[in-house]
């Protein structure tokens, strides 16, 4: 009798984990969509990037006609994001861009978006065009003795918040983004789980037109598997295994 109940245990994990493979086949099927022109549904995640982006590159004529130009910016983070680039490199290449685009004429719009001193952070920006030496002022040393272009302990301070809030700007953006695709993803995936259950159940019990009144319970079951592969995916191994370990301990409790 124990062994009938194992069997039925062990089934039971073999169809939680089944279930949950549909789940993964359906959200992967979904995610692959970011082929599609346009990026598919990738697009409504990079939105909360593209606003963070367009926050921190303030329109400049001189830059605009190149690399540094808003639309090449984004056109380059967007073919990342779409091509599934290490999140953490993404946001690195934004923050590199992001600061060759730092300027006298940038620097204020800049330091609006990250609450820094503008004033300061103008003077950076005037000193690494010109060519900085991120050496700090020697101490003791007279005013008309500093070199112009070395940066004083506060513009090194300025310069640092500034550098640290513009990764936490772009980080936060990423974060947003990416829950934001994973929502869409999952949530599109539902349908086309029941979708994949359906046709299974039609392969493996031969329904078609004809007979389709008669196994209205079977297709029943297949939206119903279809429903819940998605949201047990990721924990269906877990599941399978928690189930398996209990029933074990009370088989060794009537003992």
């Amino acid at each position: 009798m124990m062994d009938v109940g194992m069997d039925v245990v062990n089934n039971l994990g073999k169809e939680v984990v089944a279930i949950g493979a549909l789940g993964t086949a359906a959200f992967g099927l979904v995610d692959s969509f970011k082929a599609l022109p346009g990026g598919g549904i990738s697009r409504c995640g990079f939105k909360h990037v593209r606003n963070a982006i367009e926050k921190l590159t303030p329109p400049v004529a001189a830059l605009d006609k190149t690399e540094l130009g808003r639309k090449a910016i984004l056109a380059t983070l967007e073919s990342q994001w779409i091509n599934g680039v290490d999140k953490s490199n993404q946001i690195s290449i934004a923050k590199s861009l992001i600061k060759l685009r730092l300027t006298p004429d940038t620097a204020p719009a800049l330091a609006d978006a990250t609450g820094v001193n503008a004033k300061v952070l103008t003077e950076v920006a005037r000193k690494i065009q010109e060519g900085v030496s991120d050496a700090p002022v020697p101490a003791g040393s007279l005013p008309g003795q500093q070199d112009k272009n070395l940066l004083s302990p506060q513009e090194l301070d300025i310069y640092g918040r500034f550098d640290l809030l513009l990764n936490t700007l772009l980080d936060q953006a990423y974060q947003h983004a990416d829950q934001r695709y994973r929502n869409i993803a999952r949530a599109s995936a539902i349908p086309v789980a029941v979708v994949l259950a359906i046709v299974g159940a039609c392969l493996v019990f031969n329904i078609n037109f004809t007979n389709l009144k008669d196994n209205l319970d079977k297709l029943g079951m297949a939206v119903l598997t279809g429903l819940i592969s998605t949201p047990i995916a990721p924990i269906a191994k877990d599941i399978a295994s928690a189930v398996s370990t209990a029933a074990q301990a009370f088989q060794f409790g009537k003992k």
